[in-house]
């Protein structure tokens, strides 16, 4: 069984910077895994643990700079790592993402069963990278899972949130799955999985290796645009405290609300 896991370097900072574009400028910035991509890469680690012959790559799109996440990757357990880096990927809108990393996958690493992704970045918070990909490959596509609990060789059991709870799912291979994060404190690397990542070759791939040209990446390749960036300003105003007004169906009575209790 093969896995493609899809990680996210986002800014280990909350000194943001933009560029021109009013897109975050990610070189030079030191950076993490996105908190949801470590639980994708967590259920592939699970899976690989309960299943015989799994083996896991972690994927990314990035500046050469997100080697750093992928050997990070590698540390808790994936067995390879691919980073698709192209300067002319710069200023891309989550569509031309999906496309260029499901050109990847179609080009180098078609022999794949599964695809992880979480659910959000926290510096984008669109949900949209993971369905865009499944879009651009054509397989189905499971979102908002909380856990993946069973492996058939042939189909994926899931649990995922909808808004009346939680429903189970199945799905045939091959198949993209969104992930949220987890309850569990995640894996930490261990002395011989930092050593195996320090020793590991990270393959990668420009823009013509995956059969891309300049106006299907990057800012070219994207139909919508970061029109303005800017920080929120602090709008807390005054607030009043009340003491003593009884019991919490008082409080909802007095102050005009609805109460069920």
């Amino acid at each position: 069984m093969k896995i493609l896991v899809c990680i996210k370097q986002v800014p280990d900072t909350t000194d943001i910077k933009w560029t021109e574009n009013n897109t975050i400028q990610r070189e030079g910035v030191e950076s993490v895994i996105n908190p949801y991509d470590v639980f994708a890469i967590e259920e592939a680690l699970k899976l690989k643990k309960s299943i015989d012959n799994v083996e896991i790559t972690a994927l990314t799109m990035g500046p050469l700079q997100a080697e750093d996440i992928l050997k990070k990757a590698i540390a808790v357990g994936c067995d390879h790592a691919v980073l698709i880096s192209d300067k002319k990927f710069a200023g891309a809108d989550t569509y031309a993402t999906g496309k260029t990393i499901a050109s990847a996958i179609k080009t180098k690493l078609a022999d794949y069963d599964l695809i992880l992704c979480g659910q959000f970045a926290v510096d984008g918070d669109t949900a949209q990278t993971g369905p865009s990909i499944a879009n651009q490959l054509g397989i189905p596509q499971v979102t908002y899972v909380r856990k993946l609990y069973k492996c058939d060789g042939k189909s994926i059991y899931a649990t995922r949130e909808i808004e009346e709870g939680l429903e189970a799912v199945k799905a045939q291979f091959p198949v993209l799955i969104c992930v949220l994060k987890g309850y569990e404190e995640p894996t930490r690397p261990k002395i011989n999985g930092i050593i195996k990542a320090q020793n590991s070759k990270i393959t990668v791939y420009s823009m013509e290796d995956i059969g891309l040209t300049p106006e299907d990446v990057g800012i070219k390749g994207s139909p919508t645009y970061v029109s303005r960036a800017f920080r929120p300003q602090n709008t807390r105003g005054e607030c009043e405290i009340y003491s003593n007004c009884g019991t919490f169906a008082e409080k909802i009575k007095k102050f005009g609300g609805l109460c069920n209790e």
